[in-house]
């Protein structure tokens, strides 16, 4: 039977001859660059997050940088990446350091973990690596990993699994090498112990898994349970004055985008119609507005079916005046903070234009 140093021992040999050790946040692994890191893996794959993250840190290369930006420079560098929240938050947790805390993150653990955004899992990946302190983490990879090694049943997200989980995380957590163990647990979650197809013949733990033992890594960890997704929907509107520039607003500080710039909305082509004719001085019946092919995007909680709508104004003069309204040329429009399917139906739009 595995014990917690047979089990970290395993991980760290594996870790020395297959793990990842030319991440950009790993050198150099200064605290600011592990918190970024870690915030965008939060929902993000490696692959994914790498560009981002080295776009993020030639902008922003120190904490009291980033503090003193612009939220919508933030939001723009994250714009594709999702889960806005995050880049907020990230933001807000860097003025708070300005503030309270020498310009600098906390190395108090209690002090890091009540930062906006950050918690416990990513606390202790910020503690263990960049300061070498034992500290556990429990993201998706490492749950999946220990959920299959000690045969855990249950979804991982319910209180009492997760509640086990952490226990192992904390147990199996060795007293030495504390930054290259965390790396370890992340990167085989990402590469071996796969949701679908792990590759069990290489993994360094699989002579005491219980999932590998029992045939159970296609039910352990357990998935989420189902529920049907609601539907909303909304009409987007494309609207360009004769110099082409396009009318975009900033999204309300909360819900969905929130604070992100994207095109006005209505409930309906009608209420549409009535928004238009109010703001632009139009009457209804000289608006005729054309359909751009109709688009679902889904969140975590809901599915938003879109119905683009588009039509050229004569002037902007009407909302030029408006903080929360621009009117932008497209190519400007391009470095705000834009969420990614509103993104891309403006380069759609402008591609058949």
């Amino acid at each position: 039977m595995a014990t917690p140093r047979s089990f970290s021992v395993r991980m760290l040999r594996w870790f020395d001859r297959h793990g990842r050790h030319d991440l950009p946040w790993q050198e150099p692994r200064t605290p600011y660059r592990v918190w970024v890191s870690e915030v965008m893996l939060q929902q993000t794959r490696v692959a994914t997050a790498i560009p981002y993250f080295l776009r993020f840190v030639e902008k922003f290369p120190s904490l009291p940088m980033l503090a003193a930006a612009i939220e919508d420079d933030v939001l723009a560098l994250w714009s594709g990446l999702g889960y806005y929240s995050r880049a907020r938050n990230l933001h807000r947790a860097a003025q708070i350091c300005v503030e309270r805390h020498g310009n600098d993150l906390p190395q108090g653990y209690d002090e890091l973990a009540a930062l906006p955004g950050i918690g416990r899992s990513t606390a202790g990946a910020i503690l263990a690596q960049a300061h070498g302190r034992r500290f556990a983490i429990l993201d998706g990879n490492v749950k999946r990993v220990l959920a299959r090694f000690h045969g855990i049943a249950g979804w991982p997200g319910s209180t009492a699994t997760e509640k086990q989980l952490w226990k192992f995380a904390e147990t199996n957590t060795p007293h030495e090498r504390l930054a290259d163990y965390t790396q370890a647990i992340m990167d085989l979650g990402a590469t071996l112990c796969l949701r679908s197809r792990p590759q069990c013949a290489s993994c360094p733990l699989s002579a005491d898994c219980v999932a590998f033992r029992d045939k159970l890594t296609a039910q352990l960890p357990a998935r989420k349970p189902a529920r049907a997704l609601p539907t909303r929907s909304t009409v987007m509107l494309v609207l360009r004055d004769r110099s082409g520039q396009l009318l975009l607003e900033r999204r309300p500080p909360t819900g969905i985008w929130a604070r992100l710039w994207s095109l006005p909305e209505a409930t309906d082509a009608r209420a549409a119609r009535r928004r238009i004719a109010r703001d632009h001085g139009l009457r209804n019946g000289e608006i005729s507005l054309r359909p751009l092919p109709p688009f679902v995007h889904t969140f975590s909680h809901y599915r938003l079916n879109v119905t683009p709508l588009t039509l050229e104004l004569a002037t902007p003069a009407r909302v030029a005046a408006n903080p929360d309204r621009r009117w932008l040329q497209p190519a400007d429009a391009a470095v705000l903070g834009l969420p990614a399917p509103v993104r891309k139906l403006i380069e759609s739009f402008l591609k058949e234009s």
